[in-house]
Order: structure tokens, then C-alpha cells, then sequence
């Protein structure tokens, strides 16, 4: 088995809509965010926490990844949220509004002493400006253990409504911020995944958002409808054409006659030995694919 992590499409379900939990077991997701926070009304906050943990504790969700994304500590559902989500054992907790280092410290200090297994990982809603100028103390959070910090997600909708950017096909007002924040994360080593696209009747829409997206480095895309999980799915994954033609550049500098080579000439294309990385990432993540879809089929 491949041992590599899909987040291609990471669908947010609200917590507060027991039917959506139910679906949620049968779509083709990469990743689910069961969500306490922004798609939860203030009277079914309660009503969502006991769903979400009850709904993690069950099971049935297969190869998919379990987020529980709380509100945050400091709102009147955060402490309550924080400690039901580490009883529950999800994959792993988002936390919203990580502005700073500060924000994961904190939450490290409240994990142990909660106790929290070990296997739960912390996601980091990067959402405010404070946060994109802090990326990169943010980042190296990473380097502390006790933050358990693996994974960024974009928060596109805040950061657009806190700095009256244009949220635009092609997001151009938002690629600065996109693009730095990407930085950090692959400087330390974190998953990073891309915000929603809000308009859930143009797919194709999604789609090109989603090859954007891919294009431009990040893992995968937060979704907030299932007719939007196909679009990431496929963007996501490198084309019949790139594997064919990353197999041949692995096997051509794999050749006896190219082993002291620097550089060499593949179907008229040149290629140098730091491409070999890039051509077994993209053969890696099809193989896992395959064997996702496979393990979906079975």
C-alpha cells in the first residue's frame, strides 16, 4: 500500500445537520471537516458538539480523514468543544483564527492537560491578516512537538471580508497572500489546502479554482458542497500524460549510461536530476489514487 495521505477535496459538513454526517460516509471525499464552528447557528452550537462526537465515536466513514473543526477558546463553546472533540479521537482538530504562535501554544498546553492521544493532529485556520504577516512564526510552530501542528487551510471568505480584497476568478488580489503562505508551510513541512469556492451551482467554476490551486502548490481543496468533490478529485490528481511522461524520466536516468549525468534529454525535453523528485511525487500520488479508488470500489 502507498503510504501517502490524500487531501485532494476536504468537504465541510455542518455538525448541526445529523442527514449530511450520515451522506457524508458515502461521498467520495478525501477528507471530511465536521464543523462546530462558522456553519453552526448560536442555538445549535450544543446540538452539533454531541452530533460530531457521536458521530466520530461510530465510525463508518472508511478511508476518510476526520477533522472536528471547534470554535475558538475564547468564545463560549470553545473550552467544551476543544475537550468533547479529544474525547471523540478524531484525525484531527482545526482550530480557527490562528492569528499567531501564541494560539498553538496555548492549545498545546490545554491538549496536555486533556491528555490528548497522541494520534491527533491540530489544523490551523490561516484566516486574518495578523495571520498572513505571522506565516512564518506560525509555521515554524511545527517545530515544537507539543503544537502537533501538520496541516494550514485557508480561510479565503474572512481574509477577503478583513481586507475588503475582491474574492475574483483568477484571485488575483489574494495570489500575494496565497503564495507566501504556501511558502512557509512547504519551508516547514506542512500540509497546506486551499479555501472554498462559495458559488455551489457553477462546478466548472470550482474546477478551474481547483487546477489554480494545484497549479500553484497547494495539496488539495476545503469544498462546502458534494457536487464540488469531483472537480478536486480530478484536478488534483497528475494526468494519464504527466505519470507516462514522469515514468520515462525516472526510467531514463535509472539507465546505466546516465548515472553521472547532470541533465538529460527525455522526448526532446531537457531535465536535470532535480526533476526526479517531482516525476516520483506525481507517480506516488497516482499509485494512491488508483489504490484509493480500488479500496472505494472493493
Amino acid at each position: 500500500m502507498t503510504d501517502i495521505r490524500l487531501r485532494r477535496s476536504v468537504l465541510y459538513m455542518p455538525g448541526s445537520n445529523l442527514r449530511a454526517l450520515e451522506k457524508a460516509k458515502t461521498l467520495p471525499a478525501d477528507a471530511l471537516i465536521l464543523d462546530l464552528e462558522d456553519a453552526v447557528s448560536m442555538e445549535e452550537k450544543d446540538l452539533a458538539r454531541e452530533q460530531v462526537c457521536a458521530a466520530v465515536k461510530g465510525g463508518g466513514y472508511g478511508h476518510r480523514e476526520l477533522i472536528i473543526r471547534v470554535n475558538a477558546p475564547q468564545t463560549p463553546w470553545g473550552e467544551k468543544d476543544l475537550r468533547k472533540a479529544i474525547e471523540a479521537k478524531p484525525d484531527a482538530i482545526l482550530m480557527p483564527k490562528v492569528s499567531s504562535p501564541a494560539v498553538l501554544e496555548s492549545i498545546a498546553d490545554h491538549l496536555e492537560a486533556l491528555d490528548a492521544p497522541e494520534s491527533i493532529a491540530i489544523w490551523a485556520m490561516i484566516e486574518t491578516p495578523a495571520a498572513i504577516l505571522n506565516i512564518k512564526d506560525i509555521a515554524k510552530a511545527r517545530r515544537d512537538r507539543r503544537t502537533r501542528l501538520t496541516c494550514f487551510v485557508l480561510g479565503t471568505n474572512d481574509l477577503a471580508k478583513d481586507t475588503w480584497a475582491q474574492l475574483v476568478k483568477g484571485r488575483v488580489p489574494m495570489l500575494p497572500w496565497l503564495m507566501f503562505t504556501l511558502a512557509a508551510a512547504r519551508s516547514e513541512g506542512l500540509t497546506i489546502l486551499d479555501g472554498v469556492w462559495n458559488d455551489i451551482g457553477d462546478p466548472e467554476g470550482c474546477r478551474e479554482e481547483c487546477r489554480q490551486a494545484r497549479d500553484l502548490g497547494f495539496d488539495g481543496k476545503t469544498l462546502i458542497h458534494p457536487n464540488q468533490v469531483e472537480p478536486a478529485n480530478t484536478s488534483f490528481a497528475p494526468t494519464e500524460e504527466e505519470v507516462r511522461r514522469a515514468r520515462l524520466v525516472i526510467e531514463a536516468f535509472d539507465k546505466e549510461e546516465n548515472a553521472k549525468r547532470a541533465a538529460i534529454k527525455v522526448e526532446g525535453r531537457m531535465y536535470e536530476r532535480q526533476h526526479i523528485g517531482m516525476a516520483t511525487r506525481a507517480v506516488v500520488w497516482s499509485e494512491a489514487i488508483a489504490e484509493r479508488d480500488a479500496a472505494s470500489r472493493g
